[in-house]
């Protein structure tokens, strides 16, 4: 069956697009909840508005995406194509997602909501937190070298177990860096 190749389309609500490689094409208001996209190419595409909310991403290719205003909820970012996989997500819901083992360097996440998101072995090198609520994020053998975490909160990094050589830290939220110590830190 030859695959479906789709460049420079708009797509808006009610549409769903069918299995295919698509290219420059920008997504407003789509539901893709629950949705195979399994295999699917999304190349230099940008998405406003639409839920991914439990989507399977099973060999999902990601390259240059841009999500905006998005619900993402419990999606595995780890199960995508790992050729090329690079996106930034602002004023996202990324909750109880995972990015388990990717390698996503300069990756942006801004305005966004990452509770009890998993980073465990991910490599973040790079990569921007701007505003962006961790609560209860994961973040183990993580490489956060460079990472700015200035603006963000909520966050618990044990520097044991991560690699945050030249990370950035706000004053506010060094005690994110301390959590696993127990002690009261006043402002």
């Amino acid at each position: 069956m030859q695959e479906i190749y789709t460049q420079d389309k708009t797509f808006e609500r009610n549409e769903t697009p069918t299995k295919g490689e698509y290219e420059n094409c920008i997504f407003n208001d789509c539901d893709f909840a629950d949705k195979d996209l399994s295999e699917f190419k999304f190349i230099d595409c940008s998405f406003y508005g639409c839920n991914f909310s439990l989507a399977k991403l099973n060999k999902t290719v990601f390259r240059d995406v841009k999500f905006k205003e998005c619900k993402m909820l419990g999606l595995h970012f780890d199960t995508c194509s790992e050729f090329g996989l690079s996106f930034s997500f602002e004023s996202c819901q990324l909750n109880h997602s995972s990015f388990y083992k990717t390698k996503i360097k300069k990756t942006v996440f801004k305005n966004s909501q990452l509770q009890e998101t998993d980073f465990t072995e991910a490599d973040l090198t790079s990569a921007v937190f701007n505003n962006c609520n961790l609560l209860q994020a994961t973040f183990d053998n993580t490489t956060l070298e460079k990472t700015d975490f200035r603006t963000s909160y909520n966050y618990s990094i044990d520097p044991e177990i991560n690699r945050i050589k030249k990370a950035k830290f706000s004053i506010a939220g060094i005690s994110g860096l301390l959590d696993k110590y127990d002690i009261d830190i006043e402002r």
